[in-house]
């Protein structure tokens, strides 16, 4: 027989991310046990702690892992790019990819960063403080009217507004395509039953692709609009 290339498994650890993820998402962290996970990656639950020193250590992870994550790819695109609008449009196109590709992790810090400890809660902000920041000044970069220090809340309030149409797309992206258990991998996740759809899923969404360039047109037009806002006042004057 032919030899058929396979995909190698993910290491364990990253499997456990993964499920735990999943489940935290679709069930709530206080929802969910750490046999449940340990099943989920085919693994006995006292076996997850060669990995984890518990449920609230994976959950840090998780959402300290992504938010350094979205920094160091944030700085990483900023600077690469040709120009602060290129800059711009490369962090856009970045937090659309996390959007889309890691919906779990978007529905765990809108619902589960009160579960972390405190000082796991104060690493996650001050990460998202430095991203948020970092935009910022992209953004008054690219766009001159929002330089100027008076219309430097107008240029904040659009990043914000930027990340919440960002980060509903778990809301209105098409589901992503379930995976099959890979060998030695754990099961994948189960299908869903008849009634058990998430709310909002009854509606199919739109595909990746057009999802994608959709949410883009919106972001840029979002900061074209704060720009114009700023501008239209000056010029008046």
């Amino acid at each position: 027989m032919p030899n058929r290339a396979t995909a190698p498994a993910l290491p364990r650890r990253d499997q456990i991310r993964k499920e735990a993820a999943r489940l935290f998402a679709a069930r709530g962290f206080l929802g969910v046990g750490v046999d449940e996970i340990g099943k989920a990656v085919g693994i006995s639950g006292p076996g997850l702690y060669r990995h984890f020193a518990g449920k609230d250590a994976m959950l840090a992870d998780l959402l300290v892992g992504i938010s350094e994550r979205l920094l160091e790819e944030g700085r990483r695109r900023e600077g690469e790019a040709d120009g602060p609008r290129a800059a711009l449009d490369s962090l856009i196109d970045g937090h659309i990819d996390f959007a889309l590709d890691d919906r779990d992790l978007i529905t765990l810090h809108d619902r589960e960063l009160l579960h972390l400890k405190e000082a796991d809660r104060r690493r996650v902000r001050r990460l998202q403080r430095g991203y948020v920041e970092l935009w910022v000044a992209v953004v008054r970069e690219a766009f001159p009217p929002l330089a100027a220090p008076e219309a430097e809340p107008v240029a904040r309030a659009a990043v914000h507004a930027v990340f919440g149409l960002l980060n509903s797309t778990p809301h209105s992206a098409a589901p992503q395509p379930s995976q099959g258990a890979e060998p030695g991998s754990g099961a994948g996740a189960p299908a869903e039953r008849p009634g058990s759809e998430r709310p909002g899923s009854e509606r199919s969404g739109l595909a990746r692709g057009s999802m994608a360039a959709l949410l883009r047109a919106l972001a840029q037009g979002a900061f074209v609009a704060a720009a114009a806002e700023v501008e239209g006042p000056r010029s008046a004057v």
